[in-house]
């Protein structure tokens, strides 16, 4: 077991856990449920998610015996079989509205056992639930060929007039039972809103009318794959054609091994509706050059030419040296659609050279790291504000429209108010303006606790602001809230007065700070002041007015304080 986690590490996975089915659930669901399942080692591995030839068993372990340099990168091979002879699948105009693309292959004289036929239908679960994004943009389906008769055509028709027997059930339904049928099943209820609301439902049929799959709900019982199936026709519907290349190439090399020649595949034509056609699979292998310096500079190592060939080659990515070792030549196979970049070779290189043998090395540039001023002050403040004996809130930075405008008594307009464009919920409509409502929502939610509640907050608020680049600025702001069975002012003022203690301000209007009695739309009349600071108003404090109390459902007086402490770093 430690050798194993120690290879998956050096190859760049993580063994999670050493685990099996009985320990699984009695973790879950208790020891009494455990009973009778199965004690069988299972290993949990961590795959990254752009790795999909790593998905399976028959992948997994390919990739670790290249890496381990026991046997060499299989080469995939296409057959494209003699005119009129090999599989055809011919697209209608119909399925544009729907799932457009489509692409196909066979895997002939195939030899399946009970842990490699498992391990086919798991690949392609687990390829629906990442690269297909839960079967939106690609939906596979596997058939016994034996059991149908080409040329396939990939339509779409009116739910009414779609009639099969699904996968593993005894009788016939048309699309729309289907739909109502499959509504309470845990697993296949996620994919029924792909399609539910679309007027005409995708559906591939044989040349005698029999249907193989209604992507991507569910294939057709008639064709369902076996232990004993010889020959597999493979369809990929979707809605991006490059995803269902991909998902088809995947698919096709990790159980070509299989085949009674390992590691070939038939073709399959596909004819576009405007007549167009293309074989599938592409398997395209292509050759990317990389200059040996950029490896060793990006990864920081010296190695020669060869031997970063050598380790590429360990990878899965076939390469040599060219040009009197001035570059790289790196064959890279279909397996491995996550190479978009040079910057995905250099990885891999990074990875068989081992993360833990690079030299660890100082940074050549001399920096001085420094906190941020305004960051320096809101530390200082927040310590000192906490022993005033106020607690610290932290409240989300979006808040609903009502928050900052209606229950305060303000126009929306008036608050300048960057709004989301599409909110999720009503909670989070725009960007906060002010703090006072998510400190006067966190009391609303600790109704319970004793009086006083005193709480502050010291945090960025954001405005709209068309001399900006974005178009918003930020502004930190400190707002702190008194709430008890008498309103307080005078520990709010007194708070006030703390700060600008410590912020060493003095009292005075020359240089100092002043507050002058003014009229605030959530403050009560004549209990509300502006406080002017640096020749500025830098904001209010007051007695909250008993509407705004109500509206975010509090019942004792509470007053509030609100100030801008960027003047004063």
């Amino acid at each position: 077991d430690e050798e194993f986690d120690e290879l998956c590490f050096e190859f760049g996975l993580e063994l999670d856990e050493i685990t099996s089915e009985k320990d699984i659930i009695s973790k879950e669901k208790g020891e009494e449920k455990a009973k009778g399942a199965s004690d069988t080692v299972l290993y949990k591995i961590d795959v990254p998610a752009n790795r999909y030839d790593l998905l399976c068993l028959e992948g997994l372990v390919r990739g670790l015996q290249v890496f381990k340099e026991r046997i060499n990168l299989p080469r995939y091979e296409k057959i494209i079989p003699a005119q009129g002879e090999g599989q055809r699948l011919i697209i209608t105009e119909e399925t544009v509205q729907v799932r457009p693309h489509a692409v196909a292959a066979v895997l002939r004289n195939i030899t399946f056992t009970k842990e490699r036929y498992d391990s086919f239908i798991d690949l392609q679960e687990k390829l629906h639930q990442n690269i297909c994004r839960r079967r939106a943009l690609v939906a596979i389906g596997t058939h016994d060929l034996d059991t149908i008769s080409g040329p396939f055509t990939f339509t779409a028709k009116a739910p009414s007039e779609i009639k099969f027997k699904p996968l593993n059930q005894s009788q016939e339904y048309t699309a729309s039972q289907i739909m109502d049928l499959y509504r309470t099943d845990s697993h296949l209820r996620h994919y029924l809103h792909l399609i539910e609301n679309k007027p005409l439902y995708p559906v591939i049929y044989d040349s005698n009318g029999v249907v193989l799959s209604m992507p991507p709900i569910i294939n057709g019982d008639h064709t369902k794959i076996s232990v004993n199936t010889r020959n597999v026709f493979i369809e990929c519907t979707g809605t991006d054609i490059t995803k269902a290349k991909i998902v088809l190439d995947i698919i096709v090399t990790m159980f070509s091994e299989y085949c009674e020649k390992p590691f070939s595949v038939e073709a399959a034509e596909v004819v576009y509706p405007n007549g167009k056609t293309h074989i599938y699979p592409e398997l395209a292998y292509r050759k990317e050059k990389v200059k040996p310096e950029l490896i060793n500079k990006k990864v920081g190592i010296s190695e020669t030419p060869s031997s970063l060939a050598k380790l590429l080659t360990r990878m899965c990515l076939k390469s040599h040296v060219i040009g009197n070792g001035n570059n790289i030549e790196i064959e890279i196979p279909p397996t491995r659609a996550d190479i978009i970049h040079a910057c995905d070779i250099v990885e891999d290189a990074a990875i068989a050279y081992g993360y833990n043998n690079i030299q660890m090395t100082i940074p050549k540039t001399y920096t001085i790291a420094n906190q941020l001023p305004l960051n320096k002050l809101t530390e200082l403040l927040r310590l000192d504000l906490a022993a005033a004996g106020f607690t610290e809130a932290l409240t989300f930075a979006l808040c609903s429209q009502e928050d900052i405008a209606d229950k305060l008594g303000m126009d929306i307009s008036a608050t300048k108010a960057v709004r989301i464009a599409n909110p999720k919920t009503a909670e989070f409509q725009v960007a906060r303006t002010t703090l006072l409502p998510g400190l006067l929502k966190t009391i609303a939610a600790n109704r319970k606790m004793p009086l006083p509640l005193k709480l502050f907050e010291v945090s960025d608020i954001v405005v709209k602001d068309p001399d900006t680049d974005v178009g918003a600025r930020n502004y930190r702001h400190f707002c702190a809230v008194y709430y008890n069975k008498s309103p307080g002012f005078e520990i709010i003022h007194g708070l006030l007065d703390r700060v600008m203690q410590l912020l060493e301000v003095p009292p005075n209007e020359e240089n100092g700070y002043t507050i002058k009695a003014t009229e605030g739309s959530a403050f009560f009349p004549g209990r509300c002041a502006e406080i002017f600071a640096k020749g500025q108003s830098v904001g209010k404090l007051g007695v909250l007015h008993p509407d705004v109390i109500t509206k975010f459902e509090l019942t004792m007086p509470c007053s509030a304080l609100e100030i801008n402490i960027e003047p004063f770093v």
